[in-house]
């Protein structure tokens, strides 16, 4: 496993988190199964959210990681707050933000998150409330570190106006299909193509300026959640690269198109969703691959984009 220090983070990162949202299909014993699967495989990040199952994936954690036999300074927890599709609205007051963390630490069973994400922007959102919040989770020593997920320039800039803590995460969507995040820098002024159209402000060169490590969520989907590319057959040209330097690298399609965003200098992390051991562990073969620069450009080119 491939680890990266986290710039003002935790500083023994693994390249691939376990996104647990799925956790809550497991039982107990599967998921403490789960878990240990994964350490083993190096993977020490573990990422959560309070709307993953309600918060059940959560509670699924805290209740079978004490079946694993790790102890809590062996992984990094992370989650995630803000999202109230009950409610139908999203919520960074002070407040909710105050009573998340609660719930997510009664939850996993631990006296502190090392990682809390404010969760997609609440479009009312006060930084003076996200400040004071901070403050009082940092002083409280129930949060070691704070970043955000699915956050624009611009409102990373307005919260570190009133922020004392580094915002060290950002989690954005990344993978071989949805590369929004870099193609606008390719196809600057160029009426040709709708990928000149900047989505995101700018938001990766942001973070790579303003040291804020990107994770990157849904790391083999297209669309939104439309399904995995991998063996897809809408993306023939794409699993033919693929699987050629895969065979070039003794490693499946699935690892080569990891090891793709790992390659970024940005540095990224990837989250596996995945709630089967043996998918994690061929995950987790990418982090040992270091494409070249124009293996890099081979898949880029072979999913569907052209050098303008």
């Amino acid at each position: 496993m491939r680890y990266i220090p986290i710039a003002n983070g935790p500083q023994h990162a693994s390249s691939i988190i376990l996104g647990c949202m799925r956790m809550p299909a497991l039982s107990v014993q599967d998921a403490a199964g789960m878990i240990r699967a994964a350490w083993e495989e190096g993977v020490n990040f573990f990422d959560h959210a309070t709307c993953y199952g309600d918060g059940e994936a959560e509670q699924r954690f805290g209740d079978a990681f004490p079946q694993t036999g790790l102890h809590r300074e062996d992984v990094i927890l992370q989650s995630k707050c803000g999202l109230h599709f009950d409610r139908r609205e999203f919520d960074w007051s002070k407040e909710d933000i105050l009573e998340s963390v609660d719930g997510s630490l009664k939850r996993l069973h631990t006296d502190h998150l090392d990682v809390l994400l404010l969760h997609r922007p609440d479009l009312l959102f006060e930084p003076e409330q996200v400040a004071e919040a901070f403050e009082t989770l940092e002083k409280n020593g129930k949060v070691r570190f704070f970043g955000v997920s699915n956050v624009t320039p611009g409102q990373l800039t307005l919260l570190e106006k009133f922020v004392r803590q580094p915002l060290v995460i950002n989690q954005l969507q990344f993978s071989l299909e949805q590369t929004q995040l870099i193609d606008p820098g390719l196809y600057l002024n160029n009426l040709t193509t709708e990928r000149s159209c900047d989505r995101d402000n700018g938001v990766l060169d942001y973070c790579r300026l303003h040291d804020i490590t990107i994770q990157a969520w849904s790391p083999l989907q297209f669309g939104m959640f439309k399904g995995c590319f991998v063996e897809h057959p809408d993306f023939p040209e794409l699993n033919k690269a693929l699987g050629e330097l895969g065979e070039q690298y003794g490693l499946s399609k699935t690892a080569i198109a990891i090891a793709w965003i790992l390659r970024h200098p940005a540095h990224m992390q990837a989250i596996a969703g995945t709630m089967n051991p043996a998918h994690l562990k061929d995950i987790c073969a990418a982090s040992g691959v270091h494409l070249t620069h124009q293996e890099w450009y081979r898949l880029y080119l072979a999913a569907g984009k052209f050098l303008p």
